[in-house]
Order: structure tokens, then sequence, then C-alpha cells
């Protein structure tokens, strides 16, 4: 803790979108103090540590030893994140990291390991675990009202290749070494970690990907179905070639249908099951009652480290998202299905 018992907080790079939303979380936590900046671009971390006023490190291990490091954020290119995770776990530094936790399910496996020998709080950015309407989804087929679950399809996308979004600093967001894929392996996270979640363990995967746009030498547009262990299929449609229209949530069963649509106003949701009875809740309704919004992954995180408390988002979650996007992306490269 520093001297005023704050948590201290390095930034470890920042090379992602969400980057800087994450430093101003930090810097208006009442809790947290921010110490430093690391980046291995200097000209993209130092501008931002100037700017901040803080001091800018180009040695991982010098932040590291830093004495009033508790804990670092960790926004960097993907195939950074082993080393980065690695290191900062064995230093005894609490780690909250942008998603994907890896490129390589041998990656996750060295960060899970170090993460469970040096018993620190981990956190992964996985924000839709904590929204309403997900939970919900997640209660009514726990609970039972779509029966057994034969298919759920998830898409979501957006405009980053059409409107070529990535340059300088952000520039490896469409490079495959340093990003581990594109549309897929960024945006595609969301949605995949939900339906892992939600479907539980995969058996086997086929997928096709393209590059549509040709802004970047990497996937804009790519398609996966997932059988899984349940006999449920997973159908999950990703795109940074996307102008406009819904990124729905889909869930059948044998007993009835989940929709979910984010409208302007909030999420749309339409409920049919043969075990909720007839009337208001049959078609679209506007939700009154959903459960409430989890704290966010940033809030568990330093609840967490302060408060001993336990989050709902762990490194075992950060595990299975990198599993599934592998397979996903093995079986769009080679062009044959893959067993998990």
């Amino acid at each position: 803790m520093t001297n005023g018992g704050k948590i201290g907080v390095a930034l470890l790079s920042m090379a992602h979108a969400h980057a800087r939303g994450y430093a101003d979380q930090v810097r208006d936590h009442p809790d947290c103090q921010t110490i430093a900046i690391w980046d291995d671009d200097a000209s993209r971390g130092q501008p931002e540590a100037e700017r901040r006023g803080l001091p800018f490190y180009t040695h991982i291990e010098e932040v590291l030893a830093l004495p009033d490091v508790d804990a670092v954020v960790c926004s960097a290119p993907t195939d950074q994140h082993r080393d980065l995770l690695v290191a900062a776990a064995n230093a005894g530094k609490h780690i909250f990291t942008e998603k994907s936790l890896t490129v390589t399910v041998s990656e996750a496996v060295d960060v899970l390991r170090a993460v469970e020998d040096a018993k620190i709080k981990f956190m992964i950015s996985l924000p839709s675990r904590t929204r309403p309407e997900i939970l919900m989804a997640k209660k009514i087929v726990e609970d039972g009202l779509l029966g057994d679950v034969t298919e759920m399809r998830a898409r979501i996308a957006h405009s980053a290749a059409l409107d070529r979004w990535f340059s300088g600093g952000s520039l490896w967001f469409g490079d495959e070494a340093a990003a581990g894929g594109g549309a897929f392996f960024d945006l595609g996270c969301h949605q995949v970690d939900i339906m892992r979640w939600i479907l539980g363990e995969p058996a086997c995967c086929v997928a096709r990907m393209v590059n549509f746009s040709e802004a970047y030498n990497i996937d804009d547009s790519m398609a996966a179905i997932v059988e899984f262990r349940n006999k449920a299929l997973g159908i999950l449609d990703v795109s940074w070639v996307h102008r406009s229209g819904p990124n729905p949530v889909e869930i059948y069963g044998t007993e009835g249908f989940l929709g979910i649509g984010m409208m302007e106003g909030g999420p749309r949701i339409q409920l049919h099951s043969r075990k909720v009875s007839a009337g208001d809740l049959q078609g679209w309704i506007t939700p009154t009652n959903l459960p409430k919004a989890l704290p966010s992954p940033m809030q568990q995180w330093i609840s967490a480290i302060k408060d001993g408390t336990t989050p709902t988002i762990t490194v075992y979650d950060g595990w299975n998202l990198v599993q599934l996007l592998e397979g996903c992306y093995q079986a769009a490269r080679e062009g044959h299905e893959v067993t998990f």
C-alpha cells in the first residue's frame, strides 16, 4: 500500500483501446493511486504518462520492483500478456487484464498456474458478465424455463474495418501475431465468453473466416458453429464490417425461447416458455425487474484486494475463453472440425 493506505497501481501499456478508460477508473477510485506507466512503445506510453503526471518506464522489471506498486492493470497487445502477467504474478502483484487472457491455451495455463501459485487477486475484463439481461439469461437457463437448450446464437459487430479504426499505437489490432486474431478474437470475446458460460464445456467446432474489407491483414468477419457437451449448438457471428443492425442473443430450448436485443432505450427481451404462464410475459417485453447489475470487473477487483471479497469472474474463465477462441481459429485456418 502507499503511504496514504491506498492500493498502488501500475499501468502496463496504453496499447488497448480501453487503456485510458481503465486508467481513469483507477485514478478516480478513492482506494487506488496510480504509481507509474510502463510501455514497450515510448511513443505511445510516455505522452500518456506526461499527460497524467506519472513516471514512465520501458523496463518491466523496474516497474514491478517499485515498493508502492501493489497491483497492475494490463492493456498490452495480447501476445505480450503471458510474459507480463506471469512476471507480475511472480512479483506478487494483483492483476487486472484486458481480454483475451492470452493468445494460446498453453500460455493461458502458464498464467493460471502463476496466479494460483502467487495467491494474488486476479480479474479479466469481461463486463458482459455483469449486465442485468445476461444475468437474467443465465438464470432462466439454469432454472429450466427453456427446458433443455438446443441452440444459442450470438452476434456482435461494429465498423472497425470499414472505418479503419486502428492506426499508430493501436495498429497491432490488425496484426495477427500481436493480437491473436481479428474481429473474432477481439470483439468476439464478449459473446464467446457468454456462450461458454451459459452452455458449458465445448465438444467440437467448425468455423469460417474472411478478410472482406482488406483494411488490415486479418479476419474482419468470422462465423463459428460449436457443439457443446450437452449437445446444444452454438452459432457465433462476429464482424468488423457491420454498418448497422442489431447484435442479438437468442437461446432456444425444448420448452421455449429467449431473445435479447439491445435497443436505444436499453435491452428488449422476448420470452416464450411453456413453463411460464401467458399474459404479459408472452411476446416482446420491456423488463422492469431484471437482476441487479453486478459491480464492474474493475470494482470487483479492487474490492477483492481491499476487502477480500470473491470476484464473480476468475482466471479459469479466462482460460475457458482462450480454449474456445483457439479451437475456433484452428478450425477456420485449417478448414476442418476441431475437437476439444
